[in-house]
């Protein structure tokens, strides 16, 4: 049985935007044209988005954690919470707290919200999907991983006209997200935090490790992008200030480049949910035509404010000085 999303505002807009977004991306030039490296990299604190759209999915979405556009499809990543895992007073076998227990559900959408199909993902204690990409071929990569730091995780490719998952490999690590570089076609992930970052084949064989530079935010949820880059967006939770009741939440995004391993340009994202998450908080798909910038941002639960919402916004930039 199919679902489809509540209207709350501009749907049609943001239908459009889809389509648009998504052609932009199939039809993306190669190498250093693609234009959503040389827009990203001129937008700051006062680049101005506007709100376009904002549509409400009916059904139950759980704790969205990635998206993914592509052409007339929205693939949705999640994780189903059933008993929440609990910290330790000390650690136990290496772990900082229990594994809890939950569901991983990666949801296909058609693009005017219909709910296609529901594949349930994991196994044991690992239910908890992360940050996918899709690949040249359209096939979607994600992990699904232990809700534990310094745990472990399955690496899964599912193919998108049978909807079957295929276990590639598993990680002696908590993965928070891959990457499919396609160019070198292997993996990249990160690990909870995003503090570490592996590179794999994709049989699993492990080609390099490093440290993230930046302790700006942990990411969340990252795309592939053309001439071997990666944009990232996550959130930071900062301490409340005296008279605060909840902490703040610092969201942002940051292109890294692969080659090199460094940060090409990060910036703050001042910009909140109906539940009041920043909208980086967890998935999000940004895509450029010239200097035209369309993003997409899901931050909400089930449950909170309005249920899940995709909200959409956009903005035109200019060259920094």
């Amino acid at each position: 049985m199919t679902r489809r999303l509540t209207s709350i505002s501009c749907a049609a807009a943001l239908v459009l935007g889809l389509t648009t977004a998504a052609s932009a991306r199939a039809g993306a030039p190669p190498a250093d044209d693609d234009p959503l490296v040389g827009a990203f990299e001129n937008v700051s604190r006062s680049t101005t988005w506007t709100k376009t759209g904002t549509l409400r999915l009916d059904f139950d979405t759980h704790h969205p954690q990635a998206m993914e556009v592509v052409g007339d499809r929205i693939y949705l990543s999640s994780v189903e919470i059933i008993e929440r895992p609990q910290k330790y007073p000390e650690p136990v076998g290496g772990y900082d707290r229990s594994p809890g227990k939950g569901v991983g559900h990666l949801f296909v959408l058609e693009k005017d919200g219909t709910l296609v199909k529901d594949i349930v993902l994991g196994e044991g204690d690992m239910y908890h999907p992360g940050g996918l990409d899709v690949d040249q071929d359209g096939n979607i990569w994600l992990p699904v991983a232990e809700y534990r730091p310094d745990s472990a995780a399955i690496i899964y490719e599912v193919d998108p006209d049978t909807f079957e998952a295929q276990e590639m490999f598993r990680v002696s690590d908590h993965i928070g997200g891959v990457v499919r570089d396609q160019e070198t076609g292997r993996l990249v992930g990160q690990s909870w935090g995003s503090r570490r970052f592996y590179e794999w084949s994709t049989s699993g064989r492990q080609k390099a490790r490093w440290l993230n530079d930046s302790h700006f935010i942990d990411y969340q949820d990252c795309e592939y992008v053309t001439s071997r880059k990666t944009l990232c967006s996550g959130i930071a939770g900062l301490p409340a200030q005296p008279d605060a009741s909840t902490p703040y939440e610092l969201g942002g995004f940051a292109l890294l480049d692969l080659r090199t391993r460094r940060i090409l340009h990060e910036v703050p994202t001042q910009l909140w949910s109906t539940a009041g998450h920043v909208v980086t908080r967890n998935p999000t798909d940004i895509d450029a035509v010239g200097d035209h910038l369309t993003m997409y941002a899901a931050p909400d639960d089930f449950g909170e404010g309005n249920n899940t919402e995709i909200l959409a916004y956009e903005a035109t930039v200019t060259p920094l000085s």
